[in-house]
């Protein structure tokens, strides 16, 4: 790992083992981009990557020479309006109305290690030794405005994290109206655009298009990430998959209001941005004042998308997420929502959670409906007190009752909003997103609390602390239901309106950082109508997230596939729910649930008092084969194997570090008659390794079963046979493949019907 400054010739060279990052100080004082991609050697000169030439149309910096021209260049931090006429990184909003500024390079430092962005989440070390960092500063001479770029390359990583810190050191009050996190310019346009896109219980689809002239383009402005668009783009070679090819993912550290787009002008030239929205995005600098961006990552990869994946999952997992359960095995849980809804009392949830406990759940999480005046989703939402009606001895007699069946306690908060029917809203009407004069509308019955004011975030922090405090509290569900609208702050003078949005973020990543510093070991899910603010900004203070609303295992093949692309599987919320299934109404297997389930955190969202004799039986296996494997599947190296976007079949499969262990899971939705022989190419074993298959019993060498494939046919190739157990529609099975030493005896295990062995 190195950065280098090849002084002559004024070039900076970001390289490790995996990648290089080249940029040089342009004739007219910008920063230039040469060259993003697999690591080269390298030199002190690489100039001729700098091509100019005489175009019609164009417009030059220079008097009397047509030759230099910012549209043609390839640029670090580009603005509009001085012969660049692409979509810029940064625009300030100067006193004499002009927006037009002029950043150049006036000095830089490189440094050991990775430094914290105050306030905002961020991928860190723990050793300087782990990361270089490469801070370039530009400067516009008539304004005083600074701009420092930050580049951190990560030593064993193919990952640069970039952000940019903007102050005012002029005299006079200037406007940031857009500040990108990341801007790349690419020589060329032959990609294909990957991102993820959904809707509410449809979260994180994959969706792929041809790079093509103009902008293509994913946002939010709904105040959150959303569940339409996951701050995550990739772009890559048309010749790329998942095993093989040149990839560049981009993603963005934040969970408010963003944009990440992809223009491609008449020249086949790709610029790259990625940052805060700049629609409605105004932040005011006084003199002295600074902006600091939040953090977007870059990862190349030449092993395909798995490739790509893998890097963000170690980096995700290891580099952002923090804290005590970091590196922990996620408890597994039973959640009362769908058992109970609002309608439950004290006995009721003991009585679900010591049937849990029966069967092996180590967590018992009460959902909604425990506080203030709340039977319903019209009224409550503020006032977290427990309602005696519901919980005759609160919170903390009911934790003490959980804790005394050998089970650790959860619950849910919707900290961010407010009903109107409540009290805290009829002290605080005033504590409100709302517009003066202008309607005030709702979404679920609620309101939007003004984190963008300290006042509001305390009075929040010490309601939830106080029951943290005085109850046995081991895990928080944290919901938010709703998106932002009348977006204004009565907090705030009318010149600073457009800085709501940004600050309302801080906020509750300030809430989040005073609540998991005072309660370190207490387990935070994030969660916003289960996956509208799933983004890399809420892994560094909730390690794992609620990944969507929608249970059902067939429609959950598509989500968790989804996020897997950029998010680790210890992050991915993912849990049993009952059958019919309550968002789609599917019946499937009680063994397909859980085994798409297991590939996250594992829990059940049912009354399990309610199942028969042999489902118990069941669900008691499930859970010893997760307590057996969950270190592997949470943990563990995550391959895509088959797409449930492109066939009937979906794959994937998890591997141990020493891959001496592996985990398939195999799914298929509707059964086909007379269906083909098929077969699975895995990934990611030891090629010399021979690997006990426990499933069918067999046992194959790691290239068999890359090269050769997994065997996956069953009753439906051909006519089912007399006595033969017929598979249904949503069937799936789990492969676990064992590579072990010693007595051969142990490699022998019976056939299973269902794919779960304990």
């Amino acid at each position: 790992m190195s950065i280098v400054y090849h002084q002559r010739t004024r070039t900076f060279h970001l390289y490790n083992s995996h990648v290089s990052y080249l940029m040089t100080v342009l004739e007219n004082g910008h920063l230039g981009q040469l060259y993003c991609g697999k690591r080269i050697r390298d030199k002190e000169d690489f100039s001729y990557l700098l091509e100019f030439s005489e175009r019609p149309m164009g417009s030059y910096v220079y008097e009397n020479e047509r030759r230099f021209s910012l549209e043609y260049l390839k640029q670090e931090y580009p603005v509009y309006g001085t012969t660049d006429y692409h979509h810029p990184a940064v625009e300030i909003l100067q006193a004499n109305g002009s927006r037009i500024s002029e950043f150049h390079v006036v000095g830089y430092e490189i440094t050991p290690g990775k430094p914290k962005l105050e306030g905002l989440p961020a991928t860190y070390v723990e050793l300087d030794e782990e990361a270089q960092t490469l801070t370039v500063t530009l400067r516009d001479e008539l304004t005083g405005v600074e701009a420092e770029l930050s580049y951190t390359i990560f030593e064993e990583r193919s990952v640069i994290a970039r952000s940019v810190r903007i102050t005012n050191q002029g005299q006079e009050a200037v406007h940031l109206t857009r500040a990108m996190s990341l801007s790349l310019d690419l020589p060329d346009s032959r990609y294909e655009w990957l991102q993820l896109s959904g809707a509410w219980a449809r979260e994180r689809h994959v969706k792929t298009r041809r790079l093509e002239t103009g902008i293509q383009a994913i946002d939010s402005l709904r105040g959150h990430s959303s569940h339409e668009h996951n701050p995550l783009v990739v772009l890559k070679r048309p010749e790329a998959d998942e095993q093989q090819g040149e990839v560049l993912g981009f993603s963005f550290v934040y969970s408010g209001n963003f944009l990440m787009q992809a223009e491609v002008d008449c020249h086949d030239q790709t610029r790259v941005l990625a940052g805060i929205h700049p629609e409605g995005f105004d932040w005011k600098l006084e003199p002295g004042e600074s902006f600091q961006t939040p953090e977007a990552v870059l990862v190349y990869s030449d092993r395909g998308l798995n490739g790509m994946s893998q890097t963000f999952h170690s980096l995700y997992r290891q580099r952002l997420a923090r804290g005590y359960w970091r590196d922990r095995v996620r408890p597994i849980l039973n959640n009362n929502w769908e058992a109970t809804y609002f309608d439950f009392t004290e006995d009721r949830l003991v009585s679900i959670a010591r049937k849990a406990k029966e069967c092996g759940v180590e967590l018992f999480v009460l959902d909604d409906g425990w506080f203030g005046a709340r039977s319903s989703d019209r009224a409550g939402l503020g006032d977290w007190v427990a309602n005696p009606e519901r919980l005759e001895n609160g919170i903390t007699g009911l934790a003490e009752r959980i804790e005394e069946l050998g089970m650790k306690f959860g619950l849910w908060f919707e900290p961010e909003m407010v009903n109107k029917d409540s009290d805290l809203y009829r002290a605080h009407p005033d504590w409100i997103l709302s517009t003066p004069g202008r309607r005030e509308s709702h979404g679920r019955f609620q309101y939007v609390l003004d984190f963008s004011r300290k006042e509001v975030v305390d009075y929040i922090y010490e309601s939830m602390a106080k029951i943290l405090r005085e109850a046995k509290v081991s895990y928080i569900k944290w919901d938010m239901n709703r998106s932002i609208t009348e977006c204004y702050s009565r907090g705030l003078p009318p010149d600073r309106q457009g800085e709501v949005f940004h600050r309302y973020i801080l906020g509750v990543y300030d809430l989040y950082e005073r609540l998991t510093e005072e309660f370190p070991q207490v387990l935070f899910e994030s969660c916003a109508s289960g996956g509208g603010r799933f983004d890399p900004g809420m892994l560094y203070y909730a390690p794992q997230g609620w990944a969507s609303d929608d249970s059902d295992a067939v429609e959950r093949l598509k989500i968790q596939y989804g996020t897997s692309l950029a998010y680790p599987i210890s992050s991915i919320g993912s849990h049993v729910s009952v059958s019919p299934n309550h968002q789609v109404f599917r019946s499937t297997p009680l063994h397909t649930r859980a085994n798409v389930a297991y590939f996250g955190t594992f829990g059940y969202e049912l009354d399990l008092n309610k199942l028969s004799e042999e489902e118990l039986r069941e669900v008691r296996q499930q859970i010893q084969f997760m307590k057996r494997y969950r270190c592997l599947l949470q943990f563990g190296t995550f391959y895509r194997l088959l797409s449930p976007f492109e066939r009937n079949e979906t794959a994937w499969m998890v591997v141990s570090q020493n891959r001496r262990t592996a985990i398939v899971g195999w799914y298929r939705v509707l059964n086909s008659a007379n269906g083909a022989y098929t077969r699975v190419r895995l990934q990611g074993l030891d090629p010399k390794l021979c690997y006990c298959n426990r499933l069918a019993g067999t046992k194959h060498y790691g290239d068999e079963l890359m090269n050769l494939g997994l065997i996956t046919t069953d009753v439906t190739a051909g006519q089912v046979p007399d006595g033969a157990k017929p598979c249904t529609d949503f069937e799936s099975r789990i492969y676990v493949l064992e590579a072990k030493l010693g007595d051969p005896k142990l490699w022998e295990s019976k056939k299973t019907e269902r794919g779960v062995q304990a």
